[in-house]
């Protein structure tokens, strides 16, 4: 995988040190402290959590937030729980990563031609970031899309399609989001010149033992994307 930019690695060391969100802060060190029974013997990270993956990437994966057993004990995007195995094994499928599974720092995955961000980078309680963290957050992501400049952003649920349309809004490039749907397989060309935006259901547990996320359905919108890259 190509060395990390200097811009970005200087951004991810900003977003680890970032303690803007006092709520934010309290839980994901509380959640390192009191750790889960299965993980005692972990050392837990319990700090943001930067991005991941290819700084060459054309793809933009825009997660929720860390999970607070999950990222947040690893120190990767979705590394270490139920969403990541569900996602990166359809990442791998779609060319995108070179192994299914995501354990921890230093199991050998590597993304291709993809990149892991999310729209808040502590774990938040009952996984539900207030809108004033999200706000805080912003700036990161912002960043992170001038130094990759995607082709395309891939939203895994609408909290995620929300904080992307933000930024644009903010932005003066568009007026409001209401022109602009979310819906699993969404698509659309928000201005010409910006990247191309998709979205997907959130690969959440709950989403994915319930059925209402099946490997099928994110096969196809990955399948849609690679096609869009390539084009």
């Amino acid at each position: 995988m190509p060395e990390q930019p200097p811009q970005l690695r200087l951004l991810n060391e900003e977003i680890v040190a970032c303690r803007k969100c006092p709520r934010l802060v309290r839980h994901r060190e509380k959640m390192a402290r009191e750790k889960r029974r299965a993980y005692r013997e972990w050392t837990y990270w319990g700090k943001p959590v930067p991005g991941f993956g290819d700084p060459q990437a054309q793809l933009l994966i825009l997660g929720l937030a860390p999970a607070a057993h999950g990222a947040n004990r690893t120190g990767r995007m979705f590394t270490g729980d139920r969403s990541g195995d569900f996602l990166y094994a359809a990442l791998n499928k779609a060319g995108f990563a070179n192994q299914a599974t995501s354990l921890h720092r230093d199991d050998g995955l590597l993304l291709k031609d993809a990149y892991i961000s999310a729209t808040c980078r502590c774990a938040p309680p009952e996984n539900k970031p207030l809108p004033k963290e999200i706000a805080n957050c912003r700036g990161y992501l912002e960043q992170e899309i001038e130094i990759l400049k995607p082709k395309a952003v891939l939203a895994l649920g609408k909290i995620a399609w929300d904080a992307y349309l933000e930024i644009l809004k903010q932005r003066g490039v568009i007026a409001s989001h209401a022109l602009y749907k979310f819906a699993h397989g969404a698509e659309c060309e928000v201005t010409p010149g910006s990247p191309r935006l998709f979205g997907i259901y959130h690969p959440s547990q709950q989403n994915t033992q319930t059925g209402r996320v099946t490997p099928a359905m994110y096969a196809s919108v990955l399948h849609r994307i690679r096609h869009f890259l390539e084009e």
